[in-house]
């Protein structure tokens, strides 16, 4: 890879677009480290091709990464400087530093130190993570700054406005017409001629590909002027590609769907007031959902799964020479507290002799006081990456920390109770992959995906990834036509609040023009008007941001409305809409939640390269209509959807057997009573254990079915021992 790259850039010089697609896991710091060291001494007829290169990654970790790696390669910490804040860059350049290395949410305050450098200069601008690196005002930002002496480093991918927009153009000449200023702003934009962009990622996005891929016609067909036959839109793919299919092959890391176990819940919910209310049955079943999933009694039945299986499956298995680590990734801070709660509790319960770590950022009110993960955890932030490699530690709970960029060797099983899809499902479970010298397998505990919407997940970024064309620049006029249709501005409104605010007037200026557009959104669009306008606003914004970054030419009218949109925007009140499922997590008790764990299985990818699709102008944009329906109806369809009972040949005989039978014959034995007597806590459960098997053996006659599910699935038997415990704890 970095010798390809390296012929190319010495053959075109500098103006240059590459993706690299490497899997993740594959080694992308050293590849990246490797890159920037050569680009460095890379020469045409006498001259430096780049006379600096900056590599700019989002993710902290990595950031002291790769850093050190490529200090490591540099050998003399000389040529390299780690770009913290204003100044630095220029600091840096000026004392002969030739690579610099910063992070997405530091390179906004070095962005005035770069404008001033000498015009001429050329720099190679390698991105780690393209596809996360490319949204948002801070990239856009980078971009127009680099653009006075270097070109832009990478797309205002998310397609909002630059609040800095102006900065560029403050000085600009009294004689320049709004057009002139407007056509600056978008040319600063765009990837400039004397800049190469180098951009890294596992899983390219359709804006990756088409901002930063190389076009790839059909075979036997010419390529035009848009890489395509005669003008025929062009796919494009990857500079150069290292799949995860191949680096799984080669023994550089590990499949992670190679033992995939999705694990089921299922619960029964009774209608505890006396009337029959109506509420919003869509709405209501994701309440009752995540009510159940989230309850106390559920979170605490799955922690205990999970601690157990770790310890049964992967510590007394001695996975990686007995050192494995486990994630548990859930859906939020809340969970994330209650996962970690109720897995120390069980840890301790039976003294297994290690704990648990949590990750979350920032503060949380929790029973009653405010938690970090630093109070919680009893060190800081900082330190919990190094401290979960050590013991006492085992089991790290994350709340959307440590699911990017985390490069852990002795993570082996990952727990997820959180819905994942697209790229984020690919990120997350790739932490798993990593290899190390005693580590030959992984494995996933699912308790809210399937394995279908895995497969779905990862099959695009299991070889290279081809985009199948490009975005269609004539959208734009669409969305613009059915904006203005609404006529919640006109065209002079437009372009009086773009010709204000680059002139950067005050507020008292902008607002009222502001103020008078929401008035009409308000009063005088339906609530489908509202959400088509906000829907198809956001749409445009974002659609215009990218394609601004990637056309040939430059078009006033877009940029004016994509000013003044990205200040109206957030000033539109989301529409009416009344919550008709309010109300019915007080109207319902869970009366029943047991967990079974299907079969271990290996996911299995088609072969052949995946295509995806351009960037997507939206769907449908209109408001919800409720499907309203009966307390007792929404129950039933909910327990029908997820009770699972449907597999027993006479459930009512189940029914019987767990509520009074199998409690019955328990409450008779004469171990357990004694141990009731006589023993402390610990010993009357393991007494009453026995004693539950006892009884079930003498149901295999009367009831092979439950026997055997009793006997073979650990998931069923702990629900049973649960259930039959409680009842008769509480004669």
């Amino acid at each position: 890879m970095v010798r390809r790259l390296l012929d190319d850039a010495l053959r075109h010089g500098a103006g240059r677009r590459y993706l690299i697609q490497h899997s993740a896991g594959s080694g992308k710091s050293n590849s990246i480290a490797w890159l920037a060291h050569q680009l460095i001494g890379l020469a045409r007829d006498g001259e430096p091709v780049f006379d600096s290169v900056v590599v700019v990654t989002d993710r902290r970790i990595l950031d002291r990464q790769i850093r050190d790696t490529i200090k490591q390669f540099a050998q003399i910490g000389a040529t390299v400087g780690h770009a913290k804040r204003s100044g630095d860059l220029r600091r840096f350049i000026d004392g002969g530093k030739k690579i610099v290395v910063s992070t997405v949410q530091k390179f906004p305050f070095i962005l005035d130190e770069i404008r001033e450098q000498p015009a001429g200069r050329t720099f190679a601008i390698v991105i780690d993570e393209a596809h996360s690196s490319q949204g948002g005002r801070q990239s856009g930002a980078m971009s127009q700054a680099l653009s006075g002496s270097a070109g832009g480093a990478i797309a205002d991918g998310d397609g909002e406005a630059d609040d800095g927009a102006a900065d560029a153009d403050a000085d600009a000449d009294d004689a320049d017409t709004l057009e002139d200023r407007i056509n600056r702003i978008v040319e600063s934009r765009r990837m400039l001629p004397n800049a190469s962009y180098f951009a890294f990622t596992a899983t390219p996005k359709n804006k990756t590909l088409e901002l930063f891929g190389t076009p790839a016609p059909q075979p036997g067909k010419r390529a035009g002027a848009g890489g395509g036959e005669d003008g025929e839109v062009a796919k494009r793919r990857p500079f150069h590609s290292y799949t995860m299919k191949q680096a799984v092959q080669e023994g550089f890391i590990l499949d992670v769907l190679q033992h995939y176990t999705p694990v089921r819940s299922y619960y029964r919910l009774v209608k505890k007031v006396a009337d029959d209310p109506v509420f919003d049955a869509k709405r209501a079943a994701k309440k009752l959902r995540r009510y159940v999933e989230g309850h106390d009694h559920a979170v605490r039945l799955k922690a205990e799964i999970m601690a157990d299986h770790f310890h049964n499956q992967v510590l007394a298995q001695r996975k990686i020479g007995g050192q494995a680590r486990a994630m548990v990734v859930t859906g939020g801070v809340d969970r994330a507290i209650q996962y970690y709660n109720a897995i120390q509790v069980y840890l301790a319960k039976r003294k297994r002799g290690y704990e648990a770590l949590v990750a979350f950022s920032g503060e949380r009110e929790h029973g009653g006081a405010t938690v970090s993960e630093a109070s919680m955890n009893g060190f800081g932030e900082s330190q919990t990456a190094a401290k979960f490699r050590e013991d006492p530690y085992r089991i790290l709970v994350c709340a959307d920390k440590f699911q990017t960029g985390y490069d852990e060797p002795l993570l082996h099983t990952m727990y997820v109770d959180k819905m994942l899809s697209g790229v984020r499902a690919v990120q997350t479970l790739s932490r798993l992959n990593r290899a190390c010298r005693t580590k030959h397998d992984v494995a996933v505990l699912d308790f809210m995906n399937d394995e279908d919407a895995i497969k779905t997940a990862f099959e695009p970024y299991y070889q290279t990834t081809i985009l199948s064309g490009e975005t269609d620049p004539d959208k734009l006029h669409d969305l613009q036509s059915v904006l203005d249709g609404h006529q919640v501005y006109d065209a002079e409104s437009v372009g009086e609040f773009a010709r204000l605010y680059l002139d950067e007037a005050d507020r008292e200026r902008l607002d009222p023009i502001l103020d008078a557009c929401v008035e009409v959104y308000v009063n005088d669009l339906d609530e489908d008007g509202q959400v088509e306008f906000k829907s198809k606003a956001k749409t445009f914004l974002r659609t215009y941001g990218f394609l601004s970054s990637v056309l040939p030419w430059a078009y006033a009218p877009w940029e004016k409305r994509s000013i003044f949109l990205h200040f109206l925007v957030p000033r539109l009140p989301a529409p009416r809409e009344e919550d008709l499922s309010r109300g019915v997590l007080e109207a319902i008790d869970m009366d029943s939640y047991r967990v079974e764990k299907q079969a271990v299985r290996a996911i299995r990818m088609s072969e052949g390269e995946d295509e995806i699709d351009p960037v997507p102008f939206g769907g449908a944009s209109h408001a919800r209509e409720p499907e309203l329906d009966l307390l007792s109806a929404i129950v039933e369809q909910f327990n029908d959807r997820w009770g699972g009972e449907g597999e027993w040949h006479d459930q009512d005989r189940v029914r019987r057997l767990i509520t009074n039978d199998l409690p019955t014959a328990v409450g008779a034995d004469e171990p357990f009573r004694n141990a009731q007597k006589h023993s402390d806590g610990q010993n009357v459960r393991i007494e009453h254990d026995n004693a539950l098997k006892r009884a079930v053996n003498g149901t295999i006659e009367d009831d092979m079915q439950f026997y055997k599910r009793f006997s073979d699935d650990e998931s069923f038997r702990r629900w049973v021992a649960e259930s039959v415990f409680r009842l008769v704890s509480s004669q």
